[in-house]
Order: structure tokens, then C-alpha cells, then sequence
């Protein structure tokens, strides 16, 4: 048995918190919600973000970061990308122990382009945390609460710390590969938000499978592109953590990137659509940071980029989605 604290008690933490108390971990979860957290120790439920879900009673929620962090052998990040940083700063102030870092969040900070691993070892110095090791791939909260067979990847440069992460979450429902390329794993993890707003505009507007399987297939030649500008291996896109992922969050309802891609393509308003979402859509988000980093790369991201003018720039989405198929005509296989 591990103590771990889990940060961020949205679905996504919730779900992942009640898989490391089924394996026989100590879970601590940590929230800055006062009513959310007394709903989790009282009630054993998370309404707002899993309303079916009975959370095992063993996990214990906190209001204090540092009750929650005291003695653990694991700190596992699942705040929205945003926070990151703020609650590494807070986290360092806190610990009393040398854990393993783990972060199971999909984005690139504002502002750096840094994916959230790099963040992440800013704030937190080696001296003070064992390994940063990145949980990702294809996965619902929704599903993982109820036990539907879900495989992922532990992505880390140190093998023994994707491996304790690894034996943290295996079993018969939750199933870990580990990886040893973090910066593919990330940038698959963050990129696919976008083109699941893509996907799901394409489903609003009321096009077909033909357009739906063109947007993720040219959408994972984007995220390989710029993943490999970056010095991802380009293999580890046809994996979990790229096309995995990619196709999981461009079909499902449960993914909050396509639903609210879906809202747009249907005429809604951006504003309207964050407004009523009620989760944070990393998405809209990562497209302003994913086009920053590929004009810096000089990387050429014709989706990404046709995304950006609709949510920045307030481009009519159909006409957006007319010009982008009028581009010049281009080879497919680029890596070849």
C-alpha cells in the first residue's frame, strides 16, 4: 500500500482516486472547493463532475494541502493546465517527504508554450521529488468509474518511476504501458483537444464520416509534425497517447473538447459555450499556445491554425471550414 495524494478533485481525479483505492492505496484528495470537499468525506460523491459515482469511503478529501501531502509516497496532479504552476509553487512549500510526481492534465502553458512536465520541474527541484512521470492516453472518467476496460501509458525518463506508476494502477479494468518519450506523450495528450473541437464542429455542421475521418487522420499528422519539431519520437503518435487518444476524444459525448466543437458548429458563440460547458475546455486554450509554438517552429498546422480564427478571430465556421479544404494541393507522407 502507497499513500497518494491526489490534486483536483474534478472527474477526471475523482475517477483516478477511486482506481488507486480499489488497488489498496491510501488516497488523500485534495480540493480548494469547501463544499466539495465536505460532499466527498460525508456523502462519498463528486455530483457536480461524476453524479452516479459512490466514491469509496476510503478516500478522504482536504482542504489543506498540506495535511494531504503529509507523508506520501506519490503527489498526482489533476488540476486544469492553468493551475499548474501556481499549485507546484504551493506544493513545494508543503511537502515533507520525497515523492514521485505524477500529472494526468493535457495542455501547454499559456504564454511558454511548456508542456506541463517542464513546468512542473521549474517549480519543483530535483532535491525535493523523485521522478515527474506523465499519466495519458485514451480514457473517460465517465468510463474508468465504472469499471470499462480502459489502457493508458506512464511516460517518464526514468523506467523505475513509470513502472512504480505503473504497478500503482494495473488491474483488471486499468491497464499501464509505460514510455519513455515524454515529449511525444504530451504533445499527443495536449494537441488532440484541439482537434477534437474540429471533430465535433464538423459533426455540428452536419457533415458525414468521410469529413470526420478526415479531420483526425490529418489532425494526427499535425500533432506528429509538431511534436517532432519539439523532438518527439514520431512512432509514439500512432500509440495510446497520439492516436488512441486522438480517436477517443474526437467520437465521444463524454469529451468536453468535442462537445463544445459540436455547440459551435451548431452557430453557438464561444462565450456561450464556456459559459454552460461547467468544465474547463483545455482545447480552446491549447489551439492560442499550439499556433504560437508552430510559427516559432516554423511547423505548418492548416487545421489548428483554421480552429484558431474561429475561436480567436471569430471566423464564420462555415466558411472556415470551405477554406481550408481550397488549400494547394499537398503529398501525404511527409516523414517518408
Amino acid at each position: 500500500m502507497k499513500k497518494i495524494a491526489v490534486l483536483g478533485p474534478g472527474s477526471w481525479g475523482t475517477a483516478l482516486a477511486q482506481t488507486l483505492a480499489e488497488n489498496g492505496h491510501d488516497v488523500r484528495i485534495w480540493g480548494n472547493v469547501p463544499e466539495q470537499i465536505d460532499e466527498i468525506n460525508e456523502y462519498h460523491t463528486n455530483k457536480h463532475f461524476l453524479p452516479d459515482l459512490q466514491i469509496p469511503e476510503s478516500i478522504v478529501g482536504y482542504k489543506e494541502l498540506a495535511e494531504a501531502v503529509d507523508g506520501v509516497d506519490a503527489v498526482l496532479f489533476v488540476v486544469p493546465t492553468k493551475a499548474i504552476r501556481s499549485v507546484a509553487q504551493e506544493l513545494l512549500e508543503k511537502m515533507n517527504t520525497k515523492p514521485i510526481i505524477i500529472h494526468a492534465s493535457k495542455g501547454l502553458e499559456q504564454g511558454t508554450h511548456k508542456r506541463i512536465s517542464e513546468v512542473i520541474a521549474e517549480e519543483l527541484p530535483e532535491e525535493k521529488r523523485q521522478a515527474i512521470v506523465v499519466l495519458s492516453g485514451p480514457s473517460h472518467a465517465e468510463e474508468v468509474a465504472v469499471h470499462d476496460i480502459t489502457t493508458i501509458t506512464a511516460a517518464s525518463i526514468d523506467q523505475h518511476a513509470a513502472e512504480f506508476v505503473q504497478d500503482l494502477f494495473m488491474n483488471d479494468y486499468f491497464r499501464i504501458y509505460t514510455n519513455n518519450d515524454v515529449i511525444g506523450v504530451e504533445t499527443g495528450a495536449a494537441l488532440k483537444n484541439i482537434i477534437a473541437i474540429g471533430a465535433g464542429a464538423i459533426h455540428g455542421l452536419g457533415f458525414g464520416d468521410d469529413a470526420k475521418a478526415a479531420i483526425m487522420t490529418r489532425g494526427l499528422a499535425e500533432i506528429s509534425r509538431l511534436g517532432v519539431a519539439m523532438g518527439a519520437n514520431p512512432l509514439t503518435f500512432i500509440g495510446l497517447s497520439g492516436v488512441g487518444d486522438l480517436i477517443v476524444t474526437c467520437t465521444s459525448v463524454h469529451s468536453r473538447n468535442w462537445r463544445a466543437g459540436n455547440l459551435l458548429g451548431q452557430g453557438h458563440k464561444l462565450a456561450e459555450v464556456l459559459e454552460n460547458m461547467g468544465m474547463v475546455v483545455e482545447g480552446v486554450s491549447t489551439t492560442k499556445a499550439a499556433v504560437e509554438l508552430a510559427k516559432q517552429l516554423n511547423v505548418e498546422m492548416p487545421i489548428t491554425e483554421t480552429i484558431y480564427s474561429v475561436l480567436y478571430e471569430d471566423k464564420d465556421i462555415k466558411q472556415a471550414a470551405k477554406d481550408i479544404m481550397l488549400r494547394d494541393g499537398k503529398t501525404e507522407n511527409e516523414f517518408m
